[in-house]
């Protein structure tokens, strides 16, 4: 544990990451590329016609909203309990990319929806906990923005974070725990996907491109809150 402190000092992420962000954001732009030409290509399905492209978009933004608030809430555990500094400057700064795509996720959802279900909406239970997933992170965003002291504020948002971690297995596992129109475990289950592979390439190649876009953008994000961080302590040094 004390050598990950050691390296997660503001200092050496932020040369670590700096020689990192140009390799990062390379790879993005490869695989998202490639995934979405793969992803166009791709022939409609038998049953949902071209509506099933939605897929491509909507997949990997559920998936990445829900790898997001795991990061938030890994850090803010960090923050939390060894009040390393790097982690309350994470978890913050994942919280608005993590709320985007949760909307992106929501917005993809409705519009697949709408054809497939004859409903923009369904209060069912992926549905309903995936859009307090969005609250929870907006929650996040306005403890932070609630406080002057940074510190009170890393506190009350870390506390809401962990709380909020509970929702993740419930959105996991909440096709298998009620009854509901979402479909379940389609691609990760223990017979093998059930996805034809014309369709689960580009799906992956979207959900490994959506991860490295919100690695990318966080770190960015990181550096940008590290930098400001730097600059008020300077400005209240030169007006003490």
């Amino acid at each position: 544990m004390a050598s990950l402190f050691t390296f997660a000092n503001p200092k050496r992420f932020m040369d670590a990451s700096a020689a990192l962000l140009p390799w990062l954001a390379g790879a993005t732009v490869l695989t998202l590329g490639t995934g979405l030409v793969l992803g166009f290509l791709a022939p409609p399905d038998y049953q949902q016609g071209d509506t099933v492209k939605l897929m491509f978009l909507h997949v990997p933004a559920a998936w990445t909203a829900m790898m997001g608030y795991g990061l938030l809430a890994l850090a803010s555990l960090f923050g939390l309990v060894w009040r390393h500094p790097l982690s309350d400057v994470a978890a913050k700064a994942a919280a608005p990319l993590g709320a985007v795509f949760t909307l992106l996720g929501l917005v993809t959802g409705s519009l697949w929806g709408k054809p497939m279900w004859g409903a923009w909406w369904v209060w069912d239970g992926r549905l309903t906990s995936f859009l307090l997933l969005l609250f929870l992170y907006l929650g996040y965003i306005a403890l932070w923005n609630a406080f002057e002291d940074e510190v009170r504020a890393a506190r009350a948002a870390a506390i809401l974070a962990l709380v909020g971690a509970v929702n993740l297995p419930i959105i996991e596992f909440s096709v298998d725990w009620w009854t509901t129109l979402h479909q379940g475990e389609s691609i990760f289950r223990a017979g093998g996907p059930k996805i034809a592979g014309v369709f689960l390439w580009p799906l992956a190649l979207m959900g490994l491109g959506y991860t490295l876009l919100f690695v990318t953008l966080w770190t960015i994000r990181i550096r940008t809150e590290i930098l400001e961080r730097r600059v008020r302590s300077l400005l209240l040094e030169g007006a003490a």
